[in-house]
């Protein structure tokens, strides 16, 4: 499932969404106004600039009329007026003195007058005001009409970028719900795998990665339980036929007999130990505690607490354990593994078989390597040495749980390495631990 029907409509993305229009909104009012308040200014400012202009103009003109007449008295301001007039403006004419001339006069709003001087050879003979007309609002309307256009342009963009983001922030969240309520439904096969960038992808990741763990751990726990009732079928029915055959008198208890039934209540203790060792090796149990170690040590440890029982084994053991094999790991775990190697080989081995124990450095891989003369697994058992519960028809004749090398399989792979095993046509099983220099 990939939630791409998902539609987010969740009190969170309402807030969301309010909040985002509300930034919008606020955001597209403070600019327009601010637009409007710069246009009117920059309207305004032209304008008076152009009506300075026209102004000036008039005024040299009236100066071209006064030089020609020799006074107000007697110029002739038409042309003057003429050019006012083009702009829609009335014109004033204040001679030297201050009093009004010529053209027109009148009263008129001392904010729509322009006035510039008139100057003839240097000398200021006067000034011309132009009365504008208080309208002159054209400009200002269709600007402002743009303005408008663009903050209702820029609100729907808004609204509809808001609506998009809610619902890329908000989709990962509802779709991620929705698999958790289905996830503690019973339906374990439910996931989110959904690509989403930055934190929302890696909640998405980790709940997946979650939902993983608790399958696998739920599938160790049914295998674990099955495992159990497999192995401890076989020792109960024995143990519990030869109770009830001294409860019932049909077998003596002497001393043969109660040394069979105590090796069937060992036989249960092994393979509850085994199972137990399994179980941790392959689920959150397994609490690795690394630390620098030494490979090499580790295998001398192994081997002493494993030198009784492999010389009761009637084998004969080859250490070379002399070069230093630094690794990162759980020395209690690495000591479990190299011994129940060697227990396997104290197990399965004849008496007057070798067992070779060894460890050395290889392109930057730390290898322990325990290997014997026994009898051997035929080749066509050789991929199901590590399976759990497996035991070859060899190994028929011995008493065993078939987990030993599992455990030492999921021991190793916790370490980050591997297991290798090899059993050669003329016999002997060399099995070899690779694990990451440290």
């Amino acid at each position: 499932m990939t939630g791409d029907h998902v539609v987010p409509t969740g009190p969170l993305a309402r807030r969301l969404l309010a909040a985002f229009l509300l930034v919008a909104l606020s955001s597209v009012a403070v600019l327009t106004v601010a637009a409007l308040v710069a246009t009117d200014r920059g309207l305004a400012s032209a304008e008076q600039r152009h009506r300075q202009q026209v102004a000036d103009r008039v005024a040299v003109v009236a100066a071209e009329a006064y030089a020609r007449s020799g006074g107000w008295e007697r110029a002739d301001l038409s042309a003057a007026s003429a050019v006012a007039a083009a702009a829609g403006a009335r014109l004033f004419v204040v001679g030297a003195g201050g009093g009004g001339m010529g053209a027109a006069m009148g009263r008129m709003h001392p904010g729509a007058a322009v006035e510039a001087p008139v100057m003839v050879d240097g000398t200021g003979v006067g000034a011309v005001r132009l009365a504008f007309p208080a309208g002159g609002t054209g400009g200002r309307t269709v600007a402002w009409s743009w303005i408008a256009g663009a903050a209702a342009a820029a609100l729907l963009t808004a609204v509809l970028v808001s609506g998009y983001v809610t619902r890329r922030l908000t989709r990962p969240l509802v779709l991620l719900a929705a698999t958790a309520r289905r996830f503690a439904a019973g339906e374990h096969s439910a996931r989110v795998r959904l690509a989403a960038p930055g934190e929302l992808g890696e909640v998405a990741r980790t709940f997946d990665t979650m939902a993983d763990e608790v399958v696998r751990a739920e599938t160790v726990r049914r295998r674990l339980a099955a495992d159990v009732a497999h192995e401890l079928r076989t020792p109960l029915a024995g143990l519990q036929a030869g109770l009830e055959e001294l409860r019932d008198g049909l077998r003596a208890a002497d001393p043969a007999r109660l040394a069979t039934l105590h090796d069937q209540a060992l036989r249960l203790g092994r393979i509850v130990q085994d199972l137990a060792d399994l179980s941790a090796a392959e689920s959150a149990a397994l609490a690795l505690h690394p630390v620098d170690t030494d490979l090499a040590q580790v295998a001398r440890a192994a081997l002493a607490a494993q030198r009784p029982r492999l010389d009761a084994a009637g084998l004969t053991v080859t250490a070379r354990l002399d070069t230093p094999a630094p690794v990162r790991g759980d020395p209690d775990r690495l000591h479990q593994a190299v011994a129940n190697l060697l227990a396997n080989a104290a197990r399965y081995c004849r008496p007057g078989d070798r067992v070779r124990l060894e460890t050395r450095v290889e392109a930057g891989t730390a290898v322990v390597e325990v290997a014997d003369t026994g009898p051997g697994i035929p080749a066509e058992e050789l991929p199901h040495a590590f399976e759990r519960l497996w035991r070859g028809r060899n190994a028929a004749r011995v008493a065993g749980s078939g987990i030993g090398l599992a455990v030492v399989r999921e021991l190793i792979a916790a370490h980050g390495g591997s297991v290798g095993i090899d059993s050669p046509a003329a016999g002997g099983v060399t099995v070899t631990l690779r694990l990451p220099s440290g």
